[in-house]
């Protein structure tokens, strides 16, 4: 794959600070065209750099106040599936594969500690998870929206 070049590096910083911001603003503040602007967001989105646009929103604002880290261990035999099904349950947000003590690592967000349990209770239950260790979020340090390019 090519390496990103520092106006693709340009671009890709203005559209992760607004991603409504106007090919033509981009342009003006690049010191290029429009079409050129244009042209490189479309190859960014052909080669899967760009994944999509989206809308950030506050999760306690919406009525999500209650955030939690759940590590997994899972029997080794069931490990994909276990985190699939997991993926579709109510209040997960993130599911990843990880190394070390425990085999993964889900996000969830929910309205009430109540609600929490219930998530705590369904991914019990699916095959294959041996045991959970649940982290609740108290208050949010740091949280970056954009990746450094450089």
């Amino acid at each position: 794959m090519k390496e990103l070049d520092e106006t693709d590096k340009k671009i890709l910083m203005k559209l992760q600070e607004n991603a409504r911001i106007s090919y033509s603003k981009i342009a003006k503040e690049l010191n290029l065209s429009e079409s050129t602007i244009h042209h490189r967001i479309r190859r960014l989105k052909e080669i899967g750099i760009i994944k999509g646009f989206r809308t950030l929103l506050d999760p306690d604002k919406i009525g999500l106040h209650v955030s939690a880290f759940v590590l997994l261990k899972t029997d080794p035999h069931h490990h994909s599936e276990a985190l699939e099904k997991i993926t579709r349950i109510k209040g997960v947000y993130e599911v990843y594969d990880v190394t070390g003590e425990y085999s993964g690592l889900v996000k969830v967000m929910v309205r009430s500690r109540e609600e929490l349990a219930e998530v705590l209770d369904e991914i019990g239950k699916i095959d294959g998870v041996l045991h959970t260790y649940t982290l609740v979020v108290l208050k949010v340090i740091s949280q970056k929206e954009t990746i450094e390019l450089d």
